[in-house]
């Protein structure tokens, strides 16, 4: 297998002081999933022009260990099409001529953090060959379970004196922030959210915020904040490892958010790095949009009013409306804490479920099924329901409905589909897809949004009249009241700020 790298890319790895650590990890799974990694003669020539001649004379030294594609493919009419209508300069038409290279089949996959490339790509139909650090890393893990050694400690709460300043980590926030040092240990009492790489101690995120009340002082804000409580995301990186970091802090932001009732969320961020230019994507993504700016930093703003809008789910995540159809899913104790992790059982061990999966982190998850009708329909509600019998069982997790798929291509379509957000390894997907070549499975894609603090087992459940006895325990979709849901959350002793009626 080939992978043609983005210039960016390259010059980040062979750049003399490595700020970029998610590119490391890129380099080091291209050499364990057995990647061919490939240069183009656009990179080179690119490359050789850089101001930073260190970079420049170490790239050569290194160039030996690229495949180079010296002549460069003749350009496709399908994407001179594209080119002609959406290239404005010399870079965007180089880009193109990358994305070439894949159509006509000479390597087999790009990687680039370019949107502009990633949307060419999508308008061509080689969308599944195109990936950002991320998503190759996650597919790789999807692909090769087997390779994957990689523990993260789970989420940790600690005072900013309790985390190592000097770690590599901090360097980029240091070269950009002067005086971060000083403010970090001036902050030496607060909290941050932190991951740690347990293989060798090396900090893989960190997450700082700050509610800020409505006399807060907003005048270097431009344009200035009217007043509102605000939820202030203080500092937040993430290095790129194909666990879905980033997902698993959006999370713990909305949950912070709710907790404090607060009525907006906001953060401040420089877009000059490649790893603040994808954090910017992912806020995007949740529903934040650029406000204006602050000494010179972006402002990204959320609004966390009580809305509800199925047409836009991420936009209004975590909430969710009661109006919605509600129906109770079982899923298997083998794979319950496996998908849904914060809803772990006080019977189970945290410590089995240290090593770290996309599927974990992730608020996008799946869930394949079989099941007859009824099926639930975007926005509606999901109660996951943990099978185990009389006692044993428990309604855990509510989570509301993305998408429903059922018209998959073939067997690769179902599995490309599913891998990256589901508890199943590849091979299990395929003897899924297998099973029975006349009901194949069908996916239902949700987004993971409540644990219940107080779990109810089937008992109560019939005890609620939930369930019509221990002969109604739900075997697929089964569809319940808005009374009975609601007597799910009062029993559950839910925080119900997050449900809009």
């Amino acid at each position: 297998m080939k992978a043609l790298l983005d210039t960016n890319i390259i010059i980040h790895r062979e750049a003399s002081t490595v700020i970029n650590q998610d590119i490391g990890i890129l380099y080091r799974w291209l050499e364990r999933a057995k990647y061919t990694k490939c240069v183009h003669s656009l990179s080179i020539a690119e490359i050789e022009k850089y101001k930073n001649q260190q970079t420049v004379e170490t790239f050569h030294v290194k160039l030996d260990s690229y495949e180079r594609i010296e002549i460069p493919s003749p350009l496709q009419v399908e994407v001179k099409a594209i080119s002609d209508r959406i290239d404005v300069n010399q870079n965007d038409k180089n880009d193109t001529l990358l994305l070439n290279e894949v159509f006509v089949g000479r390597v087999d996959i790009l990687i680039t953090e370019d949107k502009k490339i990633h949307k060419k790509a999508e308008e061509l139909g080689i969308e599944d060959k195109i990936f950002t650090i991320d998503s190759f890393l996650e597919k790789t893990f999807a692909e090769h379970p087997e390779l994957v050694n990689y523990k993260v400690l789970n989420v940790q709460k600690l005072k900013f004196g309790r985390i190592n300043l000097t770690d590599s980590f901090f360097d980029s926030l240091k070269e950009d922030y002067v005086g971060f040092d000083k403010w970090f240990i001036k902050k030496y009492d607060d909290e941050a959210y932190i991951t740690v790489n347990s293989n060798n101690g090396l900090l893989l995120s960190f997450l700082y915020l700050k509610v800020e009340e409505k006399d807060e002082n907003y005048t270097d804000v431009s344009p200035v904040f009217t007043p509102k409580k605000r939820l202030k995301i203080g500092t937040f990186k993430v290095i790129n490892n194909g666990f879905r970091l980033g997902e698993r802090f959006m999370k713990i932001i909305f949950d912070n958010a709710l907790k404090n009732n607060v009525e907006e969320i906001y953060v401040t961020i420089f877009d000059k790095r490649d790893e603040q230019k994808r954090l910017i994507g992912l806020l995007e993504q949740w529903g934040f949009i650029l406000w204006g700016n602050k000494k010179g930093e972006l402002i990204y703003v959320r609004n966390f009013e009580h809305n509800f809008d199925e047409g836009n789910l991420k936009h209004y995540y975590p909430f969710t409306s009661r109006s919605k159809d509600c129906f109770i899913v079982p899923i298997y104790p083998d794979y319950h804490t496996e998908l849904l992790p914060d809803s772990i059982l006080n019977t189970e061990s945290p410590e089995e479920f240290i090593e770290d999966f996309p599927h974990r982190n992730g608020i996008n998850k799946v869930y394949v099924s079989r099941a007859l009708e009824p099926h639930p329909q975007k926005g509606d509600i999901l109660v996951f329901y943990r099978t185990g019998g009389y006692y044993k069982s428990v309604v855990s997790t509510i989570g509301v409905v993305q998408e429903l798929k059922y018209d998959f291509r073939d067997e690769d379509d179902f599995v490309l589909y599913c891998r990256k957000s589901s508890v199943f390894p590849e091979n299990q997907l395929r003897k899924m897809w297998q099973y029975s070549p006349q009901n194949r499975p069908f996916v239902v894609r949700f987004l993971y949004v409540y644990s219940f603090p107080h779990r109810i087992n089937m008992k109560e459940l019939i005890d609620l009249q939930v369930l019509n006895g221990v002969n109604d325990a739900p075997r697929g979709f089964k569809q319940i009241t808005k009374e009975q849901f609601c007597n799910i959350l009062k029993a559950t002793k839910s925080d119900e700020s997050f449900i809009v009626d």
